[in-house]
């Protein structure tokens, strides 16, 4: 049974797209971000809504192959034909964007879209690792700040900026606690509606709102929990999705699991998991503790990025996953040549079936992927039946 909750979710849509049209015509500044790695507490804190932009749809594709080559990232192409094509209104009504150097094709897309807009770039460092790297993280940080301070005409005092800390973890584990719902056999949630109910979040405009919400949608689940009702059946095999973002019209593969008998029951990549896994530390100064959290994201742009590694462990043992699907977009470079190594990590470290599943947003494949997710199901219940068969063989 679905939560009844989750159409309130849902509707958050179209709420949304009124809310942030109302917000700005009453004066209210908007930063448009699209990354886990932008600060959105700085923007907060310099008394702007911070929102997600769009850039999981095929339509807006055809559009920005105008000017964008056509063996691109989808991620990419989707997001600069939604803002070329003015269909997405949290672009439409961004006063700024913020944009981030994590791989070659966004960063030229950048410069394209950066004619739109008012636009400030972070320079990420290709390593977490060392005082160099969060040296330069933080000095990134304050030149995001001095460009808010500067556009908007305000002071983003260190009150500010904690006060801002408090809320987006606040809404952090609120995410986190209802993700964490999953790690329960049977799962209570489909993995459709967990990534709805994650991705959604970036796009609201009432922060306590979200929150709020988030709050009870974790309440009625555990409640359907209490009276023994589930997403799935405890056979079903567990899924750990890990790779590139996904939302609402990316979620094809996710979709071809759950219609295939599988439970998807973690989401381990930027709009599941990933961003709420580290808090900001709040007893810190605010712009250490901000650098420190964002560049501590396991993201494939990193090298080297055991990181995500240690977090798939993690996920896998307190999911109870049977499997591992990694989704990578088509010429998303960095995710597809960690694949490699993700895939060695599963089957010889963790001993656990391993798929890699690289497409585009468009539907011309999805008879294909079927095929593929129905033949790797079948290879973990195999392996479960030859492991019933040991138990039974050594009672």
């Amino acid at each position: 049974m679905r939560p009844a909750i989750m159409e309130q979710v849902e509707a958050l849509r179209g709420i949304n797209s009124v809310k942030i049209k109302e917000a700005s015509e009453a004066g209210k500044k908007v930063v448009g971000m699209y990354c886990v790695f932008s600060p959105q507490e700085i923007a907060l804190a310099a008394d702007a809504i911070s929102v997600t932009l769009c850039g999981t749809k095929q339509e807006p594709i055809e559009f920005a192959e105008k000017e964008l080559p056509r063996n691109l990232c989808p991620l990419i192409k989707s997001s600069y034909g939604f803002a070329i094509t003015d269909k997405c209104p949290y672009f439409y009504f961004s006063d700024v964007l913020l944009a981030e150097t994590t791989c070659d094709g966004k960063k030229k897309m950048y410069e394209l879209m950066g004619k739109i807009k008012p636009m400030h770039v972070m320079n990420l460092p290709q390593t977490s690792q060392g005082e160099e790297a969060l040296e330069f993280w933080k000095k990134e940080m304050v030149h995001f700040k001095n460009f808010l301070e500067k556009q908007f005409g305000v002071e983003i005092t260190d009150e500010k900026l904690r006060d801002a800390i408090q809320l987006v973890n606040r809404e952090r584990k609120a995410m986190r606690r209802l993700h964490q719902l999953n790690a329960h056999k049977p799962a209570p949630m489909t993995g459709m509606d967990m990534m709805l109910a994650q991705w959604l979040k970036g796009f609201n405009v009432d922060r306590e709102a979200g929150i709020e919400l988030i709050e009870k949608l974790i309440e009625e689940v555990e409640g359907q929990m209490e009276k023994g009702i589930y997403a799935f059946d405890e056979k079903a095999p567990r899924i750990l999705l890990t790779g590139c973002p996904i939302g609402s019209g990316s979620e094809k593969v996710l979709k071809i699991l759950e219609e295939s008998g599988a439970s998807v029951v973690a989401l381990e990549n930027c709009t599941g998991y990933k961003g709420l896994d580290v808090l900001v530390d709040e007893e810190k100064e605010p712009i250490v503790a901000l650098a420190e959290k964002y560049l501590s994201t396991p993201c494939s742009c990193m090298t080297p990025n055991s990181g995500r590694l240690d977090l798939i462990e993690r996920l896998a043992k307190e999911y109870q996953v049977d499997g591992v699907v990694d989704l990578t977009w088509q010429a998303c470079h960095t995710y597809n040549i960690e694949s490699f190594t993700v895939k060695n990590f599963v089957k010889d470290v963790l001993n656990l079936s391993f798929l890699q599943i690289e497409t585009d947003y468009s539907d011309s494949d999805e008879g294909q992927i079927k095929v593929r997710v129905e033949a790797f199901l079948e290879t973990i219940e195999q392996g479960k039946g030859v492991q019933d068969a040991v138990a039974v063989t050594q009672e």
